[in-house]
């Protein structure tokens, strides 16, 4: 029975081995055993047996079937620095897990070469740490800043996805995008003017913790990296979702 390596990126950072496939994996974590938990969750697969941090011995030891056959759902490797030990070059797709354990996968691509550069970007960092961001810079030269140690505060590796916007003259007309910009609006203007202004800081943080976080945000996807190295997951569009996706978009509320 083949077994399988999540890099879990939020609700919590963790590194687990599983014998269940990722849709299987993505149902039971949100959902449980036993249909009592209600909880989304976002994962990576990853390629095993790199490395010295994780205890690979331990999981092949510990990830069998139970004794009627049934598969093992999960052994915990690691809840700390996780995904600084995890390189971009093994991990494997991305799944997002909704509350009632649908799930859908993005694919990882290249960073997309001569993306086009907008005014200002709000970034929400989800791993390891989770400020919601306004930034001037586009996403791989957040993910640079963010990870080159040219700062006191710094990482060194990190996960984020950039966010559709509110249109501030017309918020009617953006769309379904969530709750997010229910709140602090203002101070999410006062933000923006902040980083566009000529000579000002690249980024200001708009909140400096996520209370929580909605698929129906997400803009172009979700990136994770380095200085040295980025994976870019970009996020299927509505009608590709109806099409092929149409239970997850409900339930994600994107349909």
């Amino acid at each position: 029975m083949e077994t399988y390596y999540y890099l879990s990126v939020y609700p919590v950072e963790a590194l687990i081995a599983s014998q269940l496939p990722p849709e299987d994996f993505g149902r039971y974590m949100a959902i449980g055993k036993e249909y009592g938990s209600h909880e989304k969750i976002m994962f990576i697969e990853i390629e095993s047996g790199f490395g010295s941090y994780f205890d690979w011995k331990y999981a092949e030891e510990q990830c069998v079937p139970l004794q009627d056959g049934t598969p093992k759902n999960s052994v915990w490797l690691s809840v700390y620095r996780v995904l600084e030990h995890v390189p971009v070059s093994v991990m494997k797709s991305l799944h997002l897990t909704t509350a009632d354990g649908r799930t859908l996968e993005l694919s990882k691509e290249e960073y997309p070469v001569g993306d086009k550069k907008r005014a200002f970007y709000v970034y929400q960092e989800l791993c390891p740490i989770t400020p919601l961001v306004v930034s001037c810079l586009r996403p791989k030269d957040f993910c640079a800043l963010l990870t080159n140690g040219s700062s006191k505060v710094w990482v060194p590796q990190v996960l984020f996805s950039d966010l559709k916007v509110i249109d501030f003259e017309n918020p009617e007309s953006t769309g379904n995008i969530g709750p997010i910009y229910d709140r602090n609006l203002e101070h999410l203007k006062a933000c923006v003017k902040a980083v566009t202004t000529p000579g000002a800081k690249p980024n200001k943080n708009v909140e400096r913790s996520m209370m929580s976080f909605s698929y129906q945000i997400i803009n172009s996807g979700v990136y994770v990296g380095s200085a040295e190295e980025m994976a870019f997951y970009r996020m299927k569009t509505i009608d590709e979702i109806r099409r092929d996706n149409y239970g997850w978009g409900r339930s994600a509320l994107l349909c």
